[in-house]
């Protein structure tokens, strides 16, 4: 009995150790607060993603036009804002970096940021664009707060420079929240189209309703009663 009392303790007190560890070393993730029903903020994301993330990372599950048309934009604006190497509209968005080179460059080629939002979340990316921070023990000069020693540079370094920290928030948020349409463009869709069935529904409620009442009335009185 005092064997059985003494290894139920030391297993209590592992997980209860397992559990302080683990709350101890928990990451947090700053609040993006995203909105893809914002198209100005999905259009500036749209810009600068292009302009300082695609180089590198594609978004492949995506067309140009699938964009413009989503985002209001002309295949003008598209052409001059999100289009750098003679692309056509219809075109899937990958990138120009050779593998071999980006390997070499990075120790890995760069992953696709299609669905990055889905399998991170949206505040793992605000977080993680807003967390470098300098080493120099780096070879880019610079680490990462939410991934360490993350093999990439700080590619929003003169955004950083060139605004002040509320501009540059709302710059990182704006990317993710574009990489958030990206994830799933139908959730535009989605959430509009959400509104006007849960309005269908009220109106069938209050519908049914009555019309159970109505029902009710030969049940409650019966066909043989008087009703006055």
């Amino acid at each position: 009995m005092k064997t059985y009392i003494r290894i139920k303790l030391l297993l209590v007190t592992f997980f209860l150790s397992l559990s302080v560890l683990a709350s101890g070393g928990e990451l947090h993730l700053d609040e993006a607060h995203t909105d893809i029903s914002n198209t100005a903020s999905l259009q500036n994301g749209a810009k600068l993603f292009m302009n300082y993330c695609s180089g590198c990372h594609a978004i492949s599950f995506m067309r140009y036009n699938r964009i413009a048309k989503d985002l209001s934009l002309s295949d003008s604006a598209v052409a001059e804002n999100l289009m750098f190497a003679g692309e056509k509209v219809g075109e899937l968005i990958t990138t120009a970096m050779p593998e071999d080179a980006a390997s070499k460059w990075f120790g890995g080629v760069p992953p696709d940021l299609s669905l990055v939002a889905r399998s991170k979340g949206t505040d793992w990316i605000y977080s993680y664009l807003r967390g470098f921070y300098p080493d120099d023990s780096k070879v880019f000069g610079v680490n990462n707060k939410v991934l360490a020693n993350a093999s990439m540079p700080d590619a929003l370094w003169s955004l950083k420079e060139n605004q002040s920290g509320a501009e540059f928030d709302q710059s990182v948020r704006d990317i993710t929240n574009f990489l958030d349409y990206v994830g799933e463009p139908a959730k535009l869709i989605r959430t509009g189209l959400g509104a006007w069935v849960l309005s269908f529904l009220v109106l069938l409620f209050v519908l049914s309703y009555f019309l159970k009442k109505e029902y009710w009335k030969d049940v409650k009185y019966g066909i043989w009663r008087s009703r006055d």
